[in-house]
């Protein structure tokens, strides 16, 4: 049999990694897909020095690619938006599959791309735009097809890790170890996407798409970022037993999906709390099989090319089925998602750690538990600190049972006009994860 012939847009870290794999493991890839597949041609304006591409035909216009009637699966690894939605619709036109490694290309245009895809009777496989190599996508889409999933949680932005490890492990502040960070790679020059929540959104959305069958829905999930966390609260997170993880949370409820990223605390025995430096991890819990969890690089050159080739050893398996009998993009039949909505973070629920800055004065502790029970928040610990030197103020750190985010919203706006409350009442989100 023929081999399948698959052309590369882009050679950057990733589409050089999904070259180097393709080329180095020829014979067992063709083994376990039943035919070989090749690189036929490869779409670059600048060469990578950590691949050698032999006599493979190059091009700097990425369109040749899609336009080569030769070419039966484009391998989508530019990245961004606009470009890379025209590429991988015009290759969908011309009756090529399609793999890429593009979360936000797949949460904001996944809906019109698969759509396009199923018209045309074409494939278009993403396992690497989550969680670089872990193959979490296909664990939820196929693994777990017997389970109604509750709920995922997961650190699926690595450069985040890094950072909230190294302000644990070493008490560095966010700004000093951000800059570690871009030093090292692990973050971009203007690393917004990564530190505000927008990369770990992107990835959400798609897990809580296959795993609830709902249509893609990246506009409404919440996102808050980490550049505001402390090492004084990470150290009495610690003290408290927790640690703090910037964490993606999708849950199913009767009213609705939460879909949200902020930082969580996280008790400390929990093995996600466990995972350090730039390493990903996801756990779901289903109805069957109870909670399940998938840990690994998230990133990288060979990790993620790890999940681009095994995405293109799916599509070759499946070139031959009928379309109608492949496994959706998006786990469950394109007529059968639900509408079931994404709920605002004001309605979402959760446990909460308060560090409230007190006057050193008779009675606050008081003022405080009244405002709490007022509104039918639950303290289930408490630790109230020296008062500190400079400003004489007493760190009370209290967290709550689990209640609608609305009536901590609203006890946090009593809290901070109290005249013996001192600056804003510091709120970070707390999950068991059990």
């Amino acid at each position: 049999m023929k081999p399948v012939k698959v052309g590369i847009c882009g050679l950057g870290t990733v589409g050089g990694g999904t070259f180097n794999v393709l080329k180095r493991n020829a014979e067992e890839i063709a083994r376990r897909a039943g035919r070989g597949i090749e690189v036929a041609q490869i779409a670059t304006r600048h060469p990578n020095a950590k691949c050698d591409t032999g006599a493979t035909p190059i091009t700097a216009d990425i369109f040749d690619v899609v336009n080569n009637p030769e070419i039966d699966i484009v391998v989508e690894l530019i990245g961004g938006y606009t470009l890379a939605k025209e590429l991988v619709l015009k290759a969908i036109e011309n009756g090529k599959h399609v793999v890429t490694a593009n979360k936000a290309l797949i949460a904001v245009h996944g809906n019109e791309i698969f759509a396009k895809a199923r018209e045309k009777g074409v494939i278009v496989a993403f396992e690497a735009s989550v969680a670089g190599g872990i193959p979490v996508i296909k664990a939820i889409r196929e693994g777990l097809a017997g389970n109604r999933i509750n709920w995922l949680a997961g650190i699926i932005n690595g450069t985040g890790n890094f950072i909230l490890t190294e302000m644990r492990e070493k008490g560095r502040t966010f700004e000093d170890v951000l800059k570690e960070a871009q030093a090292l790679g692990y973050a971009e020059a203007d690393p917004t996407f990564d530190v505000e929540g927008i990369d770990a959104a992107h990835k959400l959305t798609i897990l809580a798409s296959i795993a609830f069958g709902i249509p893609l829905q990246f506009d409404k999930a919440y996102t808050e970022g980490i550049a505001r966390l402390t090492t004084t609260d990470v150290n009495y997170a610690e003290a408290l037993g927790y640690r703090i993880k910037h964490l993606g949370v999708a849950r199913r409820t009767d009213a609705g999906i939460e879909l949200r990223v902020h930082p969580t605390l996280i008790p400390a025995d929990r093995l996600i709390a466990n995972v350090n430096g730039v390493m990903n991890a996801v756990m779901v819990n289903g109805d069957a099989v109870g909670s399940t969890l998938y840990y690994g690089a998230g990133a990288g050159m060979e990790p993620t090319a790890s999940a681009v080739v095994a995405d293109l050893v799916d599509v070759t398996r499946a070139l031959t089925t009928d379309p109608n009998n492949r496994v959706p993009h998006l786990a469950f039949q394109p007529d059968s998602l639900s509408d079931h909505p994404i709920l605002p973070i004001s309605a979402c629920e959760s446990a909460y750690y308060l560090r409230i800055q007190a006057k050193d004065h008779p009675g606050v502790l008081a003022q405080v538990a009244s405002i709490l029970s007022e509104r039918g928040i639950n303290i289930e610990s408490i630790m109230q600190k020296e008062a500190e030197e400079q400003d004489g103020l007493v760190p009370v750190i209290l967290v709550t049972h689990r209640v609608v985010e609305q009536r901590i919203d609203d006890a946090i706006a009593a809290l901070e006009k109290l005249d013996d409350v001192a600056d804003k009442v510091v709120r970070i989100r707390v999950e068991q994860l059990n």
